[in-house]
């Protein structure tokens, strides 16, 4: 790929070849002449900076324009000497507004002393100090969330049991988390009536936004608690295996507001796995849908829950009131249900079930690639964890609408639920598929403020160009989570709305949170993590186990301190001490947690993680990752969707040969000897010029778990195969 030109190079033909145009394109180019004269210096992100404040780049304009103007800016940035391309910047007024912000202008002078100075300024520090005061911090937090304790804390945190790593959080309290989903969050809220979720139907995509207020999810979740309590004992699990939908929600509140365990089990889920599940967590029931409804087709849901059970399974219909299929005699509809409960005298009433803070209330699973996933518990106090980080680096408050395309099954579906509702914020729902104009313009009408996504959902949008003609300038920030991202897919998203911030989120099932996010408090740069999160800490460890100098830009595997409120301290089908703790270096006489991450620290103190331990590769004797790679080889040329990089030796032994796995854009047909020199080109000029591709592969899918990870042992597998074949030829 040739060099961009620099923005000082660019003229009006350049701008009117993207398809801008030509009134547009002449009164941008005296726009970005004006901007680059108002720059405060030369320095590029100053620049940025300027055009992006100015709004000179309209979500209409062609992407092609959004992409030249970007990369016409950074052009001659070195980014190995000064760290990643910045994109977003916070104002000093708007940061004091932040949750964070608000906090740390009234506590940061007396836990910071003379040395704070302002959110922008003493972010890192306050940071710091959170990790070595978590008590102190998280008795803020706790006052800002929509949390009540039907028996306090002795304290916040117990570290005298020196045999639990992670010690006890919140000892001695008793609450139901469920109910404070149910609490107004301020004396106003009683007063308005407000809105807990919107949602809408893809079968109606022109009608108005549904709505349900606070006080009627309240009546909905008691209703559905009174006829569990009816059919089940305390303590029982409960499966749902639905799309994430108003109603799966008011089950799913219902089922931990009266005292027993939500089963999350994912509604892509072939009827083998969802019998994994309900056997590993000894499922009383499942509640279900007859099918799921999505792009105007029915795909059954029920006979794959049958095929996988023989407990009760409670029916929701997809569509109207009643369903429309035969079930076996134990199973019942939702209509029957819940009459079971309309003949009480107050059936909208129910007392919640208090529970002490670290009782079990859902079962999530990790993702099972290799014999049984492991079945991971969370308590009361992991959605305080989530909520509190979505609080802090979402800044999510009472009048945010937040989306995420997601499901109960997956984490980031109880991570949303409770992100909204202990926030105060609303839960916005789409009952469709999230990748059509339809889930844009709900995202339009509902006035989502808040837009979570995953990064191969932003690439369809971008490549389809299916939310053309849209209005998501609402929107105050997006978040991304669950595998890489791309820096062009990003750039596309976060134009839609003027450039707001995408922040990037990695964390995992068993920590109930993210260990390491962007925040509305630090630039922000595409593709990047900009901060461990709130009383995180971490260390970044060598191949010996040694932690890096904290600072020095570096690569190795992350070790996380292991004081970490909402992390498991257990697994229900597995050994919890051997798969987190075990063979992890001790560091100032803290056990370490393995979470499994490769990561790369940068210039600046900017984070990108660069995929699973076992994703990285030993290409002329030099370590690197896959995603490091593939994020080189992605831009590389036009044709390309996306890529997948793995290594394996020959079968006859010698040095590991690189292999890129390729899906094309739909309509191109590029041959892979072609690409082969492309990437080649590519790799030698942007990572290290010893590194050389030896196999390209253009495949039409990639492999991919049921939560969308990308499976690159089968890809390593599959090239292993090939070259044992070649060595038998």
């Amino acid at each position: 790929m040739a060099k961009a030109k620099s923005i000082h190079e660019l003229g009006l033909q350049e701008l009117l070849d993207t398809g801008l145009k030509p009134y547009d394109a002449k009164l941008l180019q005296i726009e970005l002449t004006d901007a680059i004269n108002g720059a405060i210096s030369s320095n590029p992100v100053d620049l940025w900076r300027e055009i992006t404040s100015r709004r000179l780049l309209k979500p209409a304009y062609p992407h092609s324009l959004h992409r030249l103007i970007y990369n016409a800016v950074y052009a001659n940035y070195d980014a190995c000497a000064h760290g990643p391309l910045l994109y977003w910047f916070p104002s000093d007024i708007d940061s004091q507004k932040t949750n964070l912000g608000r906090i740390m202008e009234a506590h940061g002078p007396k836990v910071l002393g003379a040395s704070y100075k302002d959110p922008i300024t003493s972010y890192k520090e306050f940071q710091k100090f959170s990790v070595q005061h978590p008590e102190v911090y998280w008795s803020i937090v706790l006052e800002e969330l929509s949390v009540r304790f039907h028996q306090p804390p002795k304290c916040i945190l117990d570290t005298s049991d020196k045999s639990k790593h992670g010690g006890t959080w919140l000892p001695g309290s008793v609450l139901n988390i469920a109910e404070c989903c149910l609490l107004s969050t301020n004396e106003a809220d009683k007063e308005n009536e407000k809105v807990a979720v919107v949602w809408r139907d893809e079968r109606f995509d022109n009608f108005d936004v549904n709505k349900m207020t606070l006080s009627e999810l309240r009546r909905q979740v008691m209703l559905v608690a009174n006829a569990l309590k009816g059919m089940f004992s305390k303590g029982d699990p409960i499966a749902i295996d639905m799309p994430m939908t108003v109603t799966a929600v008011i089950i799913y509140l219902a089922i931990i507001y009266s005292g027993f365990v939500v089963v999350s089990v994912a509604d892509s889920f072939a009827s083998k796995e969802i019998a994994t599940r309900l056997r590993v967590s000894k499922s009383k029931a499942i509640f279900t849908q007859d099918y799921i409804v999505r792009g105007g087709k029915k795909v059954p849901l029920y006979s794959r829950v049958v095929e996988a059970t023989d407990c009760r399974v409670i029916v929701v219909p997809a569509v109207g009131e009643n369903i429309d299929i035969q079930l076996r005699k134990q199973d019942i509809s939702w209509e029957d249900f819940l009459s079971s409960a309309k003949h009480l005298p107050r059936p909208d009433y129910c007392g919640a079930v208090y529970q002490s803070a670290d009782t079990v209330t859902n079962i999530l699973f990790s993702s099972g690639t290799t014999g049984d996933p492991k079945a991971i518990p969370w308590t009361h106090i992991s959605p305080i964890r989530g909520a509190a980080e979505a609080w802090a680096h979402m800044d999510v408050k009472p009048g945010d609408v937040y989306c995420w395309p997601t499901n109960l099954g997956w984490v980031m579906g109880p991570i949303l639920l409770y992100s909204c509702l202990l926030n105060g914020g609303t839960l916005a729902l789409y009952h469709g598929s999230p990748l059509g104009h339809g889930f844009g313009k709900f995202i339009q009408d509902a006035g989502v403020t808040i837009l979570g996504t995953v990064p191969s959902i932003v690439k369809s949008w971008n490549s389809t160009g299916c939310m053309e003609g849209l209005d998501w300038t609402k929107i105050k920030l997006f978040a991304t989570t669950g595998e890489s991202s791309n820096v062009d897919d990003d750039l596309w998203l976060s134009s839609r709305a003027y450039y707001k911030p995408v922040i990037e989120c990695c964390g995992g099932t068993e920590l109930a949170s993210s260990y390491i996010q962007g925040n509305l408090l630090q630039p922000q740069a595409f593709g990047a993590f900009s901060s461990p999160s709130m009383t995180t800490g971490f260390v970044i460890l060598d191949d010996h186990g040694v932690p890096y100098p904290d600072d020095q830009p570096c690569v190795g595997e992350v070790g996380l301190f292991s004081l970490y409120l909402g992390a498991t301290d257990r697994l229900l089908n597995a050994n919890h001490e051997e798969i987190y703790f075990k063979g992890m270096p001790v560091y100032n006489g803290m056990q370490l947690r393995r979470h499994g991450d490769i990561i790369k620290r940068m210039i600046g103190g900017y984070f990108v993680v660069q995929g699973r331990a076992d994703d990285t590769m030993n290409i002329g004797g030099i370590k690197t990752s896959s995603i490091e790679i593939e994020r080189v080889c992605e831009q590389a040329d036009v044709s390309i969707m996306e890529t997948a990089a793995v290594s394996c030796q020959p079968a006859t032994g010698g040095p590991e040969l690189l292999a890129i796995f390729v899906v094309l854009k739909k309509g191109f047909n590029t041959e892979p000897d072609k690409l082969k020199m492309i990437f080649s080109n590519a790799i030698q000029r942007n990572l290290n010029p010893l590194f050389k591709v030896s196999i390209v592969k253009v495949v039409p899918e990639f492999p991919r778990t049921a939560s969308n990870k990308l499976l690159r042992r089968v890809l390593r597998d599959q090239l292993k195969e090939e070259l044992h074949r070649r060595s038998k030829i």
